[in-house]
């Protein structure tokens, strides 16, 4: 999801929601989530969320397991930017993931899933 620069925030009382499987699963309430910073979310079937919020207001989820060490640490990354682009870096080997498309930054061909997601109000 992206949200227009000219638009506000969303409301405190929001929940970010993920599309999984074709349906939209509820995860937690937005005010959880801290700016620049990852926490991961259990989701059916075992599976791991690494959900981020950027420090202009705008969500994100991938997968929290690192396709190169196979850990499931990518919610512990260290959040940033490349060329306008938000990026998630493993904590473990530095590789960067783009938040929006899941790519890696560092090498060409690998990527984890980049769930589509939205903020719900009420």
């Amino acid at each position: 999801m992206t949200l227009a620069p000219d638009k506000p925030l969303a409301p405190a009382d929001a929940e970010l929601q993920l599309r999984l499987d074709g349906a939209w699963l509820a995860l937690c309430p937005l005010a959880r989530l801290t700016p620049g910073r990852g926490v991961a979310a259990l989701l059916p079937g075992g599976r791991q969320a690494a959900l981020f919020l950027d420090r202009d207001g705008v969500p994100y989820a991938i997968d929290n397991r690192d396709p190169f060490t196979g850990a499931r640490v990518l919610s512990r990354g260290l959040v940033g930017t490349a060329e306008g682009r938000p990026f998630v870096a493993s904590p473990l080997l530095k590789q960067r993931f783009d938040l929006a498309t899941g790519h890696c930054l560092d090498e060409d061909g690998v990527a984890v899933r980049a769930y589509e997601v939205r903020l719900h109000r009420g």
